[in-house]
């Protein structure tokens, strides 16, 4: 066998290797079908539907059953009290965390203001609000999803995408480029005047989309989506011809660098504050909690008893003369149920990273260092989620400078930075004295950024300039020298 002849078989070798690893590669209806499954069982969506749960304050609590062990079998004890209280408490932390980062009017900063304003055009007027609802996504499900597109009427247009309804097949480990998007969704139609659930799936690529109905282990094709005349359906449509956006137009919006959902940090907590108040208001209502010595009882046995006092209120006794019921009451250590309590809180507010509200500690009208180290836990959370936030505009950007170019604007591939401005409380007469005293030494501009009356700088200098003129005494008129003789 001849060199040549070597060479080529080498060759077709590497080849097919290539081919097969290809193949090995490509994502089939067999490992879509996979994945889904994988997917709805795994850890991390159900961690998405817990902090949506909580967040509705449908804590676990409501499940509790109070019930005791007879002859091996467990019996639930229906007849006890079975108080099930529930505490917003981590509503009330998204809530904060929310409004403290994402509740002001955002800010974009970039040399060309004329790219700014294309940009808060294409984005429009309710972006803010899109932005608070994927905070809301982020921190209760670890990750948020914002899907880019092309509406009918050719706007661009983003739409937030349930987190438990998206799986990200990533091209790194970093997580920060996606290679694939599998959405899958349940839709209701009606057959025969009968209701049908369904469940769709979608799966994303750089390149364009492709629908299916799952059917069991199948994945069947919508025909109709996936072509039209003009061919295979990309991303979005330029007049009759389709188009790619050249990457998977979906963007995410991270809670943290781990994708991990507030509740997780701080389930236990709330899961034992839940018990331990509900075990408290058991304690004050239910009879239980006296212990009765039986003399002369009738009955069979002391959980028969137990359940007709507390369903008739009154039990039979054997021997009117011997017979009675007397009581002894066991005392509940209150002093140590309400330190219980409020290390509970504590820990909460420590783990959960939320706004320290002492005010036997802060004062009603703290200062601005005590303001500070109120919201040192806040501003830490806060700053982790700005940083994904900051990281998955610059993605958006990619998608809103294509549309741009489409349009026939010239961006230059021009980037902005968005800006999130704090909703923090602050002691008002300590700054406006700090603007005060730093009147010469800082500029008016700085002094009137930093104003707690002041919202938008450039025009409250505006005014500012218009009423130093209206309250001149008078104005010099000069006239114009129009070739008239000069006066000595």
């Amino acid at each position: 066998m001849g060199v040549k002849d070597i060479w080529n078989k080498l060759r077709k070798g590497v080849k097919a290797g290539i081919m097969a690893i290809q193949d090995n590669s490509s994502l089939t209806d067999a490992r879509i079908i996979e994945l889904i499954n994988d997917f709805n069982v795994s850890d991390k969506r159900k961690w998405m539907i817990t902090g949506q749960k909580y967040y509705e304050v449908e804590n676990d609590i409501f499940n509790r059953k109070i019930t005791k062990k007879v002859k091996g079998t467990e019996i639930e004890e229906t007849y006890k009290a079975n108080n099930k209280l529930a505490h917003s408490k981590y509503k009330n932390m998204v809530d904060e965390k929310v409004a403290y980062i994402l509740s002001r009017d955002y800010s974009l900063k970039c040399d060309d203001d004329f790219y700014i304003t294309k940009v808060k055009e294409v984005l429009g007027k309710h972006f803010q609000y899109q932005l608070s609802g994927l905070g809301y996504e982020a921190s209760n499900k670890g990750i948020a999803w914002l899907q880019a597109y092309i509406d009918e009427q050719g706007k661009f247009k983003t739409m937030i995408i349930p987190s438990e309804q998206c799986i990200p097949i990533w091209k790194d480990n970093s997580h920060t480029e996606l290679d694939t998007m599998i959405r899958v969704y349940e839709t209701v139609i009606w057959e025969y005047d009968k209701k049908k659930t369904i469940t769709n799936v979608e799966v994303w690529t750089s390149e364009g989309v492709t629908y299916y109905r799952q059917d069991g282990k199948m994945l069947i094709p919508y025909t109709d989506k996936n072509e039209d005349d003009n061919g295979p359906v990309a991303h979005y449509k330029k007049g009759d011809d389709w188009l790619a956006w050249g990457k998977v137009p979906f963007i995410s919006f991270k809670n943290n660098r781990i994708e991990l959902p507030d509740i997780k940090f701080i389930k236990t907590l709330l899961d034992a504050y839940d018990l331990s108040r509900s075990e408290a208001a058991n304690y004050v209502e239910e009879v239980k909690n006296l212990i009765f010595i039986l003399k002369g009882y009738g009955g069979e046995d002391i959980s028969e008893f137990m359940r007709r006092l507390n369903e008739d209120r009154a039990i039979p006794i054997d021997d009117p003369e011997d017979g009675g019921v007397d009581t002894l009451t066991p005392t509940m250590d209150i002093t140590a149920l309400k330190e219980h309590y409020e290390q509970l809180k504590r820990d909460l507010i420590e783990d959960g990273q939320s706004l320290n509200k002492d005010l036997d500690r802060f004062g009603s009208a703290p200062s601005g260092i005590a303001l500070k180290f109120m919201y040192s836990g806040l501003d830490l959370k806060c700053n982790l989620i700005e940083t994904e936030f900051k990281m998955s505009f610059e993605t958006l950007l990619y998608f809103i400078n294509i549309y741009l170019g489409e349009t026939g604007v010239s961006t230059d591939k021009t980037d902005a930075d968005i800006l999130f401005n704090r909703n923090m409380e602050i002691n008002e007469s300590e700054v406006i004295e700090n603007c005060t005293k730093s009147k010469g030494i800082t500029s008016d501009k700085t002094i009137l950024a930093n104003h707690p009356w002041v919202k938008d700088v450039e025009a409250e200098e505006k005014e500012l300039e218009e009423q130093t003129e209206a309250n001149l005494p008078f104005k010099d008129k000069v006239p114009i020298n129009g070739g008239g003789s000069d006066e000595e």
